[in-house]
């Protein structure tokens, strides 16, 4: 397919999808590789107009501070495993944004991975949930308790009053301060 084809299938499909105009001056801006690479990306998950703008600019946020193409971003292979994987093309269009996310900001995820296994090493028991917040946009941290007697509440409010330490530990590092 020709770079004059690949442009009317992504004025086509920007129509379709009513993408505005900026959006569509900022995808038909890139490289031919890089119009084709995301054409490809959006037709195989038929993702949807709002994870298409929030794509496009993640990509190119991406490609400038890495020096790269959207064409090679796209190309890697945690992108083309969501794009050709199993599961609902809404789940797979969620996972393309998280991955490219978690590409345009390294430090959130590398901080999440460092949350996830601080609440591991608490080895709470079952019945006891800690959710950390999502993207990391809060500070706020939820433990929840899920009993069906007396005894078995006693038994996590016990476990929860041991692992205080841990919880504070990781709402000080929510809130940004230093883990030690």
């Amino acid at each position: 397919m020709n770079a004059d084809e690949i442009d009317a299938q992504i004025r086509m499909l920007a129509a379709e999808r009513r993408l505005p105009p900026s959006h569509l001056a900022r995808w038909l801006a890139m490289d031919p590789a890089s119009r084709a690479a995301m054409l490809d990306i959006a037709r195989v998950i038929r993702i949807r107009t709002g994870q298409l703008m929030s794509a496009l600019e993640t990509l190119e946020e991406i490609a400038v501070r890495e020096h790269a193409t959207v064409a090679g971003v796209l190309g890697r292979p945690e992108i083309r495993r969501i794009a050709g994987g199993p599961g609902s093309a809404p789940s797979r269009a969620s996972a393309l944004l998280q991955a490219l996310r978690t590409l345009r900001y390294p430090l959130l995820k590398k901080m999440q991975e460092q949350l996830r296994s601080e609440v591991a090493a608490l080895k709470l028991p079952r019945g006891i949930s800690v959710v950390l917040p999502n993207e990391l946009g809060s500070d706020e941290l939820t433990v929840s308790l899920r009993v069906r007697s007396a005894a078995e509440l006693a038994h996590l409010l016990e476990a929860v009053d041991r692992s205080r330490p841990g919880l504070t530990r990781i709402i000080e590092m929510l809130g940004g301060k230093s883990e030690k």
